[in-house]
This record gives structure tokens, C-alpha cells and sequence, in this order.
């Protein structure tokens, strides 16, 4: 890889959505430089916020849906700790996977290294939400115990996350004293 690019998009700790936009004129932009999609369009290079670089059930879903009708893709993750998973899939003729190895050097500066511009592109294209997050006082006082405190299909994505992505959860949840207020109580997250 030469460059990466990030597009607009929001994240949270356990999911990605890019913006369908942003993404389209990413499209356009690299065709009208006389690229093909197998050059600027084949590699989905994303991180975990824990120390577990494996692919969750999402990321095989999505590395399927988006990817599965490329002649070839790699799905590299990164991990907090630098650990790296890389996969190469092929979908022509038998088609097949193999992982590749893979790892990081940090401690080499290369030419294209602009940190400031990193940051600035960063900021601009990536925002960070709380998975869970809390209410504001005025909304908290108009719901009812019968109003969905998460969203309906939250135990159904919390069940396709990895182990370790459920335990970072788990540990947040278990940090935040915050979150458990007083008895008696109720508490919207």
C-alpha cells in the first residue's frame, strides 16, 4: 500500500458506518485519476480498540458483503497492542482465503509521514460516539419504563461481537459507578 485514505464516517468502540456519500466521491474522485477500483478499492484496513486484532462476526459479514464480489480483497485488522490479522480472499475460479502475515513498524518514518495532516484528516473524516450513552436530564424525565432503553436488536449485535469485544464492553460498563445510580433509581443509558 502506497496511501490510505480515511472517508467520512462514525464509529463507536463495536461498529463502523460509513458515509454512502463520502464514499461515492471517493469513487468518483479516483476514477477521474485513471485508477481502477482493484487499485485504490481492495483493501480494508480498519482497527480494534482492544488487544485483539481477529475479525468479529461483523467484520466477516461485512468484509462478505462489501468485498465478496472482488476478484481479490484483504481485510487487515489492527489491534491496540499492534497485533495485526490479515486475510487475502480471491473470488475467481475456486476462489479461496489465506491469511498473510503482517505486521506494523512504528519506528520507521517514511516519506509520505505528515502526522499534522494525519490528525487533521482524522478530525475531519472520523466521528467517535459513545456506544452507550446518556441522556440529557429534560429527555431522561419524559421517557417511560415502557420507551427501549437500547436499541431492540442491541443483544442480538452484542452477541455477534468477538469475546474480547463483549469483555471491553463488559469492562466499561463495570467502570462506570456513574451508571449505577442509587436504588431504587432508574437509570437510561
Amino acid at each position: 500500500m502506497t496511501e490510505f485514505v480515511t472517508v467520512k464516517q462514525e464509529v463507536t468502540c463495536a461498529s463502523v458506518k460509513f458515509d454512502d456519500e463520502a464514499v461515492g466521491r471517493f469513487f468518483d474522485e479516483q476514477v477521474d485519476l485513471g485508477r481502477k477500483p482493484e487499485q485504490f478499492a481492495r483493501v480494508w484496513l480498519h482497527s480494534h480498540p482492544a488487544n485483539c486484532p481477529n475479525p468479529s462476526a461483523t467484520d466477516h459479514e461485512t468484509f462478505k458483503r462489501v468485498f465478496g464480489n472482488c476478484q481479490w480483497a484483504v481485510m487487515c485488522i489492527v489491534a491496540r497492542d499492534s497485533s495485526v490479522y490479515a486475510r487475502l480472499s480471491f473470488n475467481v475460479g475456486p476462489g479461496g482465503q489465506i491469511l498473510i502475515p503482517v505486521e506494523v513498524d512504528y519506528s520507521q518514518d517514511f516519506g509520505a509521514s505528515d502526522h499534522e495532516s494525519w490528525d487533521a484528516e482524522y478530525k475531519a473524516n472520523v466521528q467517535a460516539t459513545e456506544w452507550l450513552t446518556t441522556m440529557d436530564p429534560s429527555e431522561r424525565e419524559a421517557r417511560t419504563m415502557t420507551d427501549p432503553v437500547v436499541p431492540c436488536d442491541f443483544l442480538d449485535e452484542f452477541g455477534k461481537l468477538d469475546p474480547a469485544q463483549r469483555q471491553i464492553i463488559l469492562d466499561e460498563l463495570a467502570a462506570r459507578p456513574e451508571l449505577w445510580e442509587e436504588e431504587g433509581e432508574v437509570v437510561y443509558l
